[in-house]
């Protein structure tokens, strides 16, 4: 283990899970270099990396997203938003970075604690998968338009206020949340491709005896999304060949699915799901940045059923579709229409060779040291306490 070279806030935002891996899995790289981590964390993102070990700060919601039947009600997460927020609830990040006083701070997702950098003026670093968040707010009224033109001038302050800005995808021309960016062109140069900050590589994962072929589902069977949770199962008793593991989450009671064919194993919660990618051949989802990433980087074709109305998962499976890595998918789809597509790809191969190129890329650019490398960077750069009087001695390249 090197010395320890800088002290670091991670701070994650909680919508979503994909910020919640992302977090773990930079967590874990810095400190495997000697580096020193404190996760800033709420909800049932600050109980996922506790569960992975790490003592995690709590902090403030700063967005809540409401929505149902498969879409986002935006301006119910408006109004939910406002009234979460509090001066007490500010006052709490600041006074979590004065005291932990940091060489560097990293948000994913989270925008108090970039704020509260600048105010010591620490080192930052931002991880962004979207940038385009103005898209959540045309063609909604004019109300919500105005604030649609706040929001793009906060979020364009804070891309001016960090000192780099990270997306962890593959660098073009494979870039999956290509269509949600759309950063100003004097901010491109902060920008860098640090490739899928995944947990595990595929070189590092041993496949578990599973029957081939195999087909994941994460989708969950919750509300809204039980309709396609149900239309693969129906798909699965139409051709026992396929293997099926669907991930039903843990508010659906599986005695109430009745019989459950052979070839299906349902499992209420996977928490490594590594080992099912290498032993799948495609991956049935929503259209999140995290699952895609996960996915994508094993080299598995993806079936992407995107929340209605959510822009960002919308942009996502579109490219996923548009580039060949497998099918952007709705709601109307039959279980007739699922099992053919589905056969095309356990059968005959289609989209993996385009798939095999993106575990290729996901393998070379491994996205975890990549970013674990700039931070060290940004800390030579700008952080008042590594002894920047002497050369650093930094962790060797594990690249």
């Amino acid at each position: 283990m090197a010395e320890k070279i800088m002290d670091v806030i991670l701070f994650t935002c909680g919508e979503g899970l994909g910020h919640t891996g992302r977090s773990i899995t930079l967590g874990r790289e810095l400190m495997s270099a000697g580096h020193t981590v404190h996760f800033g964390a709420y909800g049932y993102s600050k109980e996922l990396i506790e569960k992975s070990g790490y003592t995690v700060c709590e902090i403030p919601q700063e967005l809540k997203l409401v929505g149902k039947e498969g879409s986002l009600n935006l301006e119910a997460s408006i109004r939910h938003t406002i009234k979460s927020m509090s001066l007490r609830n500010i006052l709490s990040v600041f006074r979590l970075v004065r005291e932990k006083d940091p060489d560097i701070i990293v948000s994913d997702g989270y925008y108090l604690g970039i704020l509260a950098a600048r105010l010591k003026k620490i080192g930052t670093c931002m991880i962004v998968n979207q940038s385009n968040m103005e898209e959540f707010f045309q063609s909604k009224g004019s109300a919500v338009g105005v604030l649609g033109i706040f929001v793009r001038r906060f979020y364009h302050f804070i891309y001016h206020t960090v000192d780099r800005i990270v997306v962890p995808d593959f660098p073009e021309p494979y870039t999956v949340c290509a269509r949600n960016l759309a950063f100003p062109q004097d901010i491109r140069k902060k920008m860098t491709f640090s490739g899928p900050l995944v947990r595990k590589r595929f070189s590092e994962v041993e496949a578990p005896d599973m029957a081939s072929p195999h087909v994941l589902c994460t989708i969950g069977g919750f509300g809204y999304r039980r309709e396609i949770f149900d239309k693969i199962l129906v798909a699965a008793k139409m051709d026992h060949r396929i293997n099926y593991t669907l991930i039903a989450g843990p508010s659906l009671d599986i005695g109430e699915l009745g019989e459950i064919p052979e070839n299906v194993n349902i499992c209420s919660f996977i928490a490594d799901p590594f080992p099912y990618y290498k032993a799948s051949d495609l991956v049935i989802s929503a259209g999140g940045h995290g699952t895609l990433m996960e996915t994508l980087s094993f080299g598995l074709p993806l079936f992407s059923f995107p929340d209605q109305g959510h822009n960002e998962q919308e942009n996502n499976a579109q490219v996923v579709d548009n580039r060949g890595y497998g099918r952007r998918l709705d709601y109307s789809v039959s279980a007739q229409e699922l099992l053919s597509m589905i056969c095309e790809v356990v059968f005959e191969g289609k989209f993996g060779e385009n798939t095999a190129e993106l575990r290729k890329q996901a393998e070379s650019l491994y996205g975890p040291a990549s970013v674990r490398k700039l931070l060290e960077s940004i800390c030579t750069e700008t952080s008042k306490k590594c002894n920047l009087e002497v050369t650093p001695t930094f962790p060797s390249d594990r690249l």
